[in-house]
């Protein structure tokens, strides 16, 4: 478990939420579960209804539809972002790679944040937009 001076700083470091005051980064850190998972453990399934966003803290994670390989994340890159912001059935599924630890925000807490704090905003419709535009590519 890490203390939440080590997740705020580990957020401050992403790209996302580097401009977010620290008062504010020290709720959005109360508010992360931390989860571990294995080498080819699943941590989302195609097809089920997600609301949570997941950071990867350590390790990797393969994002794909069966056995197609949509892309490869890892230390400090998100996912699960949509599902978060719309509760819909998720598009791909995520396995860990090797060791890996992640942070899940779920749905109500990251409207929460989204509410209070603008820069969040910004962050998320930014990772959305790369996502869009790597898609068309």
């Amino acid at each position: 478990m890490r203390l939440t001076i080590e997740r705020v700083l580990l957020l401050k470091s992403m790209e996302v939420f580097s401009e977010v005051p620290e008062e504010d980064l020290l709720k959005l850190a109360a508010a992360l579960e931390e989860i571990e998972a294995r080498p080819d453990e699943r941590i989302i399934e195609k097809g089920e209804i997600g609301s949570s966003l997941y950071i990867v803290v350590d390790g990797s994670v393969r994002v794909h539809d069966g056995e197609q390989e949509l892309r490869v994340l890892g230390k400090r890159e998100i996912f699960g972002e949509l599902a978060a912001l719309d509760p819909e059935p998720r598009s791909a599924s995520v396995t860990a790679i090797e060791d890996t630890s992640l942070f899940r925000l779920d749905e109500r807490a990251l409207y929460e944040m989204m509410a209070e704090n603008q820069t969040i905003t910004r962050g998320i419709i930014q990772i959305l937009c790369r996502r869009l535009r790597t898609r068309r590519d």
